[in-house]
């Protein structure tokens, strides 16, 4: 991964509709580069997917939650049995495995406390594999973001590029090499 992909990369993170010609022009590359490289980004799993990013409030989803979860038993068929569980819900936006007190994390939008309510009593907790869930919501978002920092693939090229040094030769006088 080179510069070149770094601001390709950068770019659809701001814009994911751009054209090849209006993400060459950012890039500064040709369109036909910029289509190869995005096909070969696309390609190696660096880009999943492009998507339209909905607002939940303007859908009526006014409620964020984040639900701990405890297993009732720790083994791989009661984990199978919630992933289940959490896979037919709508609601819930992403699911975590964790370390630490609570075995899973879920983030959830539902419309009110009522649907909120609803989900925790008569889907969450009569579950086999489910023992406690505690509950948070969300009061204010303080940041959302899809994007994931590219920052540290520019050091990771400049790391890669050999240092040169100034040493002395037999005469005592500098001279450049490689390390």
């Amino acid at each position: 991964m080179d510069d070149f992909d770094i601001k390709l990369l950068r770019a659809l993170q701001d814009d994911g509709r751009l054209t090849n010609y209006d993400l060459a022009e950012r890039v500064g590359l040709s369109a036909s580069q910029c289509s190869r490289r995005r096909a070969a980004l696309e390609q190696a799993g660096v880009i999943e997917s492009y998507h339209a990013a909905l607002s939940a409030p303007a859908l009526g989803l006014d409620v964020i939650v984040f639900v701990q979860v405890t297993l009732a038993t720790h083994s791989p068929d009661n984990s199978k049995r919630f992933a289940t569980l959490i896979d037919g819900l709508e609601e819930v936006q992403e699911a975590y495995s964790l370390t630490g007190e609570a075995d899973y994390l879920v983030k959830m939008a539902v419309p009110d406390l009522a649907a909120l309510s609803r989900i925790l009593n008569d889907v969450f907790l009569p579950h086999e594999s489910v023992a406690h869930v505690r509950s948070s919501i969300v009061l204010d978002r303080l940041k959302q973001t899809t994007r994931l920092p590219l920052r540290h693939l520019g050091d990771i090229e400049r790391k890669a590029t050999p240092k040169r040094s100034t040493r002395k030769n037999a005469t005592g006088s500098p001279r450049s090499g490689t390390r």
